[in-house]
C-alpha cells in the first residue's frame, strides 16, 4: 500500500466529521456544521493563495460542492419526482385508491405490512438496484402499509434495511458492487460472492429482527404514531369529492399492468438475455420514462384538453416533493463527497486528495498482522469509506486494502474483501449515514427525518456487523 501524507486539510476534514457525529448524538441538525466544514476545508486547502484569496476560494468551494452534490443526487430526485407526479395524476379519478386496494389484503396489520413492504423492496432492489426500487415500491406500496397501521418510521426502516442494506450489500444478481470490490482485490466475482451473500444475510436478518422488535416495543409504548405524517405520500387516500368511474377502473388496471410489464422485462433480460440486461441507471431511466408516459395518459383521460395545464401542476407537485426530501441532504452530502478523490478534484481542482480515502489508507498502515486486528480494522476502515454517502465509491479502496492486508498476512483476501464490501454499503449505501442517497430517498417517501431513521438503524446494524465480524474472524 502506498504511503499517504496527511495535511492540515485532512485533519480539518476529520475534525468536521467528529463535530457532525457529535451533533447527531445530541439530536441536532447537521446542515450547519456541514456547510461551515466545507467552507473551512476550502479555506485551509487554498490558504497558500493569501488570506483574502483563501476566503474567496472557500466561498466558491461551498457553491461548487453544493452543485456537485446536486448533480450526483439529481437522478434519484428526478425519478421520485416523476413517479409522484404520475401517482398524483391518478388521484383526479380516484384510480389510486382502486389500484392499491388489492394490496390491503396482504397488509392487514403492522407486522405483515413491515415484512411485505420490505420483501418487495428486497426483490426489486436485488434485480434492478434500490434507486428505481424505492421510487416504485416506496411510492406505490408504502401508502398501503401506512393505512395498515405501520408507523411511517417502521415503513422507512423496512425499505431501508431490506433494500439499501441487505439487498445492495449482497448484490447477488447484478454483481456491480461485487465486480468493483473483486477487481480491486485481484479476484473474480465468483470468489467473493458466497461470502458477500453470507455477510449481507447475517447483518440484514439481525438488523431487521432487532429493528422490528424495537419498533413493536415503541408502538406498544405509544412512541410511534400509526397515522401518516404530513410529509408522507397520500396516494390511496379515499376522497369523497372524487367520483370513481370507468376511467378510474381502467387506469387502476392499466398502470399496474404497465409497471409489472416493466419489471417483467427487467427480470426476463436479467436471466434470459443478460447481455441486454436493464439495470442501474438504465433501469432508473426506464422507470422514469414510463412514469412520464403514464402521467400523460392519465391526465388526458381524466381532464381531456385541460390536461395541458394539469400536467404542469402534477410535475410541479412531484418536483416539490423531491426537492423537499433532498434539500437538507445536498449540503451534507456536499461535504462528505469531498472525501472521494474524483469529487474532490471536481470541486477543489486537479490534484486534490480524497480526504476520507486518505485517512482510511493511513489508518491501514497502523494495523498489525493479527487476524482479529486485521478483520476489525478492515470493518472500521470500510465504515469510514462508506461515510461519503454513496456506498460504491469506497469499494475500490476496500478491495485494495483487503489484498494488501490479507495478502501480506497470508489470510483469505476474499473474506476480507466481502466483509469490507458489506460494511461499506450498509454504512454509505446506506443505512448509517443520514446524508446517504438511500437514507434520503427512503426517509423522504415515508415523510420522516433522515437523522431519525439513522438513529433507529444504528444499534441494529452495528450489532449485525459485530456478529458478521466475528464470523469473518472464525472463517479466516
Amino acid at each position: 500500500m502506498e504511503q499517504v501524507t496527511l495535511t492540515s486539510a485532512h485533519w480539518v476534514f476529520l475534525l468536521v466529521i467528529l463535530v457532525i457525529f457529535t451533533f447527531m448524538i445530541f439530536r441536532r441538525d447537521v446542515v450547519l456544521p456541514a456547510i461551515l466544514g466545507t467552507f473551512v476545508l476550502g479555506f485551509i486547502y487554498n490558504l497558500e493563495l493569501s488570506f483574502l484569496n483563501g476566503l474567496v476560494a472557500a466561498s466558491q468551494v461551498v457553491f461548487g460542492a453544493f452543485l456537485n452534490s446536486g448533480i450526483v443526487l439529481f437522478d434519484i430526485m428526478l425519478v421520485i419526482a416523476l413517479m409522484v407526479a404520475m401517482l398524483k395524476s391518478l388521484q383526479n379519478t380516484g384510480a389510486d385508491t382502486l389500484m392499491v386496494s388489492p394490496l390491503k389484503r396482504l397488509m392487514v396489520n403492522p407486522t405483515t405490512a413491515f415484512f411485505v413492504l420490505g420483501s418487495a423492496m428486497y426483490l426489486a432492489a436485488t434485480f434492478f438496484w434500490p434507486t428505481p426500487a424505492v421510487a416504485l415500491v416506496g411510492t406505490v406500496l408504502l401508502p398501503v402499509a401506512l393505512k395498515a397501521g405501520l408507523p411511517a418510521m417502521g415503513a422507512a426502516i423496512s425499505i431501508n434495511l431490506f433494500g439499501h442494506g441487505m439487498a445492495l450489500s449482497g448484490d447477488l444478481v447484478i454483481q456491480g458492487a461485487t465486480g468493483i470490490t473483486s477487481s480491486a482485490a485481484g479476484l473474480q466475482s465468483v470468489d467473493i460472492l458466497p461470502y458477500t451473500a453470507l455477510f449481507s444475510f447475517v447483518v440484514g436478518f439481525i438488523a431487521i429482527g432487532i429493528a422490528y422488535y424495537r419498533l413493536r416495543r415503541g408502538m406498544a409504548k405509544g412512541k410511534w404514531k400509526a397515522t401518516p405524517p404530513e410529509d408522507a405520500l397520500s396516494i390511496g387516500e379515499d376522497d369523497p369529492h372524487v367520483e370513481q368511474n370507468k376511467k378510474a377502473k381502467f387506469l387502476a388496471m392499466f398502470v399496474p399492468f404497465v409497471l409489472f410489464s416493466v419489471v417483467f422485462l427487467m427480470l426476463y433480460r436479467a436471466f434470459i438475455t443478460p447481455e441486454y440486461a436493464i439495470q442501474g441507471d438504465e433501469a432508473t431511466a426506464l422507470l422514469g420514462g414510463t412514469a412520464v408516459s403514464l402521467l400523460l395518459i392519465s391526465s388526458f383521460l381524466s381532464k381531456g384538453n385541460k390536461a395541458i395545464e394539469d400536467i404542469v401542476g402534477h410535475i410541479r407537485e412531484g418536483f416539490y416533493f423531491a426537492i423537499k426530501i433532498f434539500a437538507p441532504v445536498i449540503p451534507i452530502a456536499a461535504f462528505f463527497l469531498l472525501g472521494h478523490p474524483d469529487h474532490a478534484e471536481t470541486v477543489l481542482g486537479e490534484g486534490a486528495p480524497g480526504f476520507l480515502f486518505d485517512l482510511g489508507t493511513a489508518m491501514a498502515h497502523h494495523i498489525d498482522s493479527n487476524p482479529v486486528t486485521i478483520v476489525v480494522g478492515m470493518v472500521i476502515i470500510s465504515l469510514l469509506a462508506g461515510m461519503d454517502g454513496s456506498g460504491f465509491s469506497g469499494l475500490p479502496l476496500v478491495g485494495a486494502l483487503a489484498a494488501g492486508l490479507g495478502g501480506g498476512a497470508g489470510m483469505d483476501v476474499a473474506v476480507l474483501a466481502s466483509i469490507g464490501q458489506v460494511a461499506t454499503i450498509f454504512a454509505g449505501g446506506g443505512t448509517l449515514a443520514a446524508w446517504a442517497f438511500g437514507v434520503a430517498a427512503d426517509s423522504g417517501v415515508a415523510g420522516v427525518k433522515p437523522m431519525d431513521l439513522v438513529r433507529q438503524n444504528f444499534l441494529p446494524v452495528m450489532i449485525g456487523l459485530l456478529v458478521a465480524t466475528i464470523i469473518a474472524i472464525l472463517i479466516i
